[in-house]
């Protein structure tokens, strides 16, 4: 199983600053991906920009969004956006989705709430023609550079429709950041969704955990702020943040249980020193 780490993008009040140091340190140390957490609506930094600053500052680290609101965006300049990131990295973007939930969130007009799924089937399809090079905007010319490749897609949501959408669209599912006790039956779910599509094999399955090693408080506490509104889901993750070195390995053993193929350990503050403290822990 590989372990990653998030990158702090949506701390509150983020030094920006931080993101480029904080990838390549994480690589340097020996963390097989780092990750974005996707809001608009928050004082962090956008994930696309994140992704960008940490293709830049890394050679071999993979990338992932976990997860990329991408109904918010006109699905056209998502797709050339996210093809650009892959690019600038040499291949090595996975793409973390879904459809989103606070309404906050979907601030361009058009794009609001209401049919956000309906929007993600249709434009699934757009990201696809866009990433293959087909002609764009009724011109002769394709949005992408030549050698452009179909970025691997990873869903999140854990409704019926969402794993549906996964297994026919996707290569996998990424659970919420839930103990790992509470994601087993989700992965279930999507190993069931996978067969019921006719798909061969298994559903790549990501795991996600916060950890705050530093500054324990502080770290809940911020937590406690990016999920607020959200009702008692707000107590399971805030609860479920791993504060010392035998709850990080519990976390990590029991996603490798469940037959995770990576887990993502996901910073609650932008102190640099969080990501060696986590290595010396798990790597």
């Amino acid at each position: 199983m590989k372990l990653g780490i998030g990158l702090p993008n949506q701390v509150r009040d983020v030094d920006a600053s931080v993101i480029p140091e904080w990838a390549s340190r994480a690589e340097q140390a020996g963390f097989g991906s780092v990750s974005t957490v996707g809001r608009l609506a928050y004082p962090g930094v956008m994930d696309t920009v994140a992704l960008a600053a940490a293709a830049g500052a890394t050679k071999r680290v993979g990338l992932f969004s976990n997860i990329m609101l991408a109904p918010s965006w006109p699905a056209a300049l998502f797709a050339k956006e996210i093809a650009g990131i892959d690019g600038v990295s040499g291949g090595r973007l996975t793409l973390g989705v879904g459809v989103g939930l606070r309404p906050d969130d979907f601030v361009v007009d058009g794009f609001g709430t209401g049919d956000r799924g309906r929007r993600m089937d249709r434009d699934l399809q757009i990201y696809r023609s866009v990433w293959n090079g087909e002609s764009f905007g009724g011109g002769p010319n394709p949005a992408v550079p030549a050698g452009t490749r179909q970025i691997p897609l990873i869903f999140g949501a854990g409704n019926a429709r969402a794993m549906r959408r996964m297994a026919e669209h996707g290569e996998g599912y990424v659970g919420p950041s839930v103990p790992a006790s509470m994601a087993g039956m989700l992965f279930d779910n999507a190993r069931a969704a996978w067969r019921e599509a006719g798909r061969d094999g298994e559903p790549r399955l990501i795991g996600i955990a916060y950890f705050a090693l530093g500054d324990v408080d502080k770290g809940r506490a911020n937590v406690a702020d990016y999920y607020a509104g959200s009702g008692e889901f707000l107590d399971i993750v805030v609860g479920g943040v791993c504060t010392t070195t035998e709850e990080i390995a519990a976390a990590v053993k029991e996603y490798e249980a469940l037959g995770a193929e990576e887990v993502f350990l996901n910073p609650t503050s932008d102190d640099l020193d969080e990501i060696s403290r986590l290595a010396d822990v798990v790597l």
